[in-house]
């Protein structure tokens, strides 16, 4: 399809939303936009099947923000995205459409997040609400999020939502929509299930197919790195100094990473500069000359400001963050390959994130090549290499008389000869950019580590792995380090929580994640002894639960399971009232006189008088009077903001412990 020739100007659009297009420099609209924007606008149904990366969110964030009433508090549209960090960008981009709009407000909902600030903050009145199916069904059956005044409904990248399990949200949310409401759905497939939701809940909508080949993929060269052994900036660093680049573009996600960024880069010799939206435009248009011109080789920069940018020397992209979603990489690996040459992207990717690549790779029907950094001293090499060309560019330089003379006096009055002189100044050309290396590369170190990994699991799989635990890890402490977090079942923490966090916070993979205690005011968990040192601060940092854990390293070592029949290892555990270290209860084991009876262990020892008996729900101790009134749904997005409900069932089962 060629390129649209209508002008925004030409959609019937109100002014403020074409005076913010104007302010960001958008013209004319895409394809999918020039022919969405004119039916949705219309109010007409919908069905928009759109390669990522072809403008489809402002397709109908555009028309929403047409038909806003500032003065009605409740929700107007909503927009179900399959993922939070889709969900955060599509809120983030409406937000920016509409920032003339005076008294707008877009709110983004989803799990990992607070739901009590998300319930305030609908209490308080939001115009559009962007959010993921789990929380905005959760939010819907708590009766805080109401849809009878919501006239439209968006389900973006929808393929997606089903296939990460969403179609009973899905369905749920649009069998709430009044019948009156506008429904909207844009994917870049149309799966079976799909169809299922088209034919069920569209009307006669208006079918708009701009799913052709994105060619921009085909004039890139894609690979990425898996984040190990060494911290990303270093890693950008040896890739900066070992590939052959002009001028090239790091994307990472936020303001202060852009300064940060350029701020170590340019400390480190290389010519780096930020560009993020808080940058004045005066100062962004002189950044960008700047790199057009050659006085810098390296722009920092956020996503948005980097949007339509276009600079021919620019060879490589490097995705230091990965996006939020596969239309931002798209248009991040555009800004290379321009005027018909070819460029690279390459993408860091960290193995939590892996998934996400391969939604990339799908959506874009292309294929990524994994690539190993060089070891460092490649990099030496490499700086050598250009140290050395640039040295042959001056041999003929009509002033090198001169400095000889300077050398000559500077031999004499050092008592120095000529080659110690030379390595002393050469000392001092490298700079913190060392032409030689000391010690071991921990790229190397990292390497081993992944062979010996692999290695240990193809013996524990084949079966020739001595004594194994439950879960299939054997237990060996010369490789991990036991760390104390101040959280546990006092806390309402569960062992899914702890996983849940040191995966997604930390970027752990469940092999890097060992043997886990749960406690009652603390949990043991072992991680592995060569974290490093970015992992280990952001473990210092690490909150669950809304509460920061305090890792410290201990010698705890008991991680042996605890016996499901209540029984003490010895065969005496049920007339003992209370395992080894028994928290309190009747400590002769007294079955009825226990204050909370054994924390841990109330499955079957004070099943009448615990307190609490089993904190998780009481699956054995009170049976029947410690059973929810009602089964908590299971939330995918939530990230542990029941503890409410938690407590009530607490107060229930309380009620009806002699029934246990």
């Amino acid at each position: 399809m060629t390129d649209s020739v209508i002008q925004f100007s030409d959609l019937a659009l109100n002014d403020s939303i074409l005076s913010a297009l104007d302010g960001m420099g958008f013209v004319s609209p895409t394809p999918i936009q020039a022919a969405a924007i004119p039916h949705l606008l219309a109010g007409k149904d919908a069905l928009g099947k759109a390669q990522t990366g072809t403008g489809k969110t402002a397709a109908f964030s555009l028309p929403l923000l047409n038909k806003i009433d500032l003065g009605q508090r409740k929700p107007q549209a909503i927009v179900l995205a399959p993922t939070r960090e889709l969900a955060i960008q599509v809120a983030a981009e409406v937000k920016n459409l509409g920032k003339n709009i005076a008294g707008l407000k877009v709110l983004e909902i989803y799990g990992g997040a607070s739901i009590v600030d998300q319930m305030r903050a609908l209490k308080n009145g939001a115009h559009i609400v962007v959010g993921t199916p789990g929380r905005v069904q959760d939010l819907i059956n708590r009766d805080r999020l109401h849809l009878d005044e919501v006239h439209t409904f968006v389900l973006d990248e929808a393929d997606e939502m089903l296939n990460m399990g969403f179609v009973d949200d899905v369905t749920e949310i649009m069998e709430h929509a009044p019948s009156s409401a506008q429904r909207v759905l844009f994917s870049a497939t149309m799966p079976p299930m799909l169809k299922n939701i088209v034919e069920r809940f569209l009307r006669d909508p208006e079918t708009i197919d701009v799913a052709g080949k994105n060619h921009t993929v085909d004039k890139v060269e894609q690979q990425f790195w898996v984040v190990k052994g060494v911290e990303k900036d270093e890693a950008m660093s040896r890739l900066l100094e070992t590939e052959e680049t002009d001028a090239s573009i790091v994307f990472v996600r936020t303001r202060q990473d852009t300064e940060r960024l350029a701020d170590w880069l340019s400390a480190r010799g290389f010519k780096a500069s930020a560009l993020h939206g808080d940058i004045p435009q005066s100062l962004r248009e002189r950044t960008v000359d700047h790199i057009k011109q050659g006085v810098i080789d390296i722009l920092v920069a956020t996503d948005v400001v980097a949007r339509g940018l276009d600079v021919p020397r620019i060879t490589h992209v490097f995705n230091y963050d990965i996006p939020f979603d596969v239309e931002s990489y798209i248009h991040r690996i555009g800004r290379t390959g321009r005027a018909g040459r070819k460029g690279k992207a390459i993408l860091l990717v960290r193995t939590n994130q892996l998934r996400m690549l391969r939604t990339i790779e799908r959506v874009t029907k292309s294929s990524m090549e994994e690539i190993q950094l060089p070891h460092r001293d490649k990099v030496a090499e490499a700086r050598l290499a250009k140290l050395g060309a640039e040295l042959e560019t001056e041999k003929e330089h009509k002033a090198l008389e001169k400095f000889s003379e300077l050398v000559e006096k500077l031999q004499e009055s050092l008592e120095l000869d000529a080659a110690t002189l030379a390595a002393i100044l050469l000392k001092r050309q490298q700079g913190k950019r060392p032409l030689f290396y000391i010690g071991e590369d921990p790229m190397i170190e990292a390497i081993e580590r992944d062979k010996q990994r692999r290695k240990e699991r193809r013996d524990r799989d084949g079966g020739r792995d001595g004594a194994r635990r439950e879960g299939g890890r054997s237990f060996n402490t010369q490789d991990w380090d036991t760390y104390q977090l101040q959280v546990g079942r006092e806390q309402g923490v569960q062992v899914k929580d702890i996983v849940g966090a040191l995966a997604n916070e930390l970027g752990l993979t469940k092999g890097s994640i060992g043997a886990i205690k749960l406690a009652q005011g603390e949990t043991y968990v072992q991680l592995p002894k060569a974290m490093s040192s970015e992992t280990a601060g952001k473990l210092q940092k690490l909150r669950i639960r809304q509460k920061q854990v305090d890792a410290v390293v201990c010698d705890f070592n008991d991680f042996r399971e605890p016996r499901r029949d209540g029984g003490r290892r010895d065969g005496g555990r049920r007339d003992g009232g209370r395992r080894d270290g028994g928290y309190r209860g009747n400590r002769d084991g007294n079955r009825e006189g226990g204050y909370r009876g054994n924390r841990e262990g109330g499955r079957d020892g004070n099943r009448e008088g615990g307190y609490r008996g089993n904190r998780e729900g009481g699956r054995d101790g009170n049976r029947e009077g410690g059973r929810r009134d009602g089964e908590r749904r299971f939330d995918r997005n939530r990230g542990g903001d029941h503890r409410g409900n938690h407590r009530g069932e607490r107060g229930h089962g309380r009620g009806n412990r002699s029934e246990g």
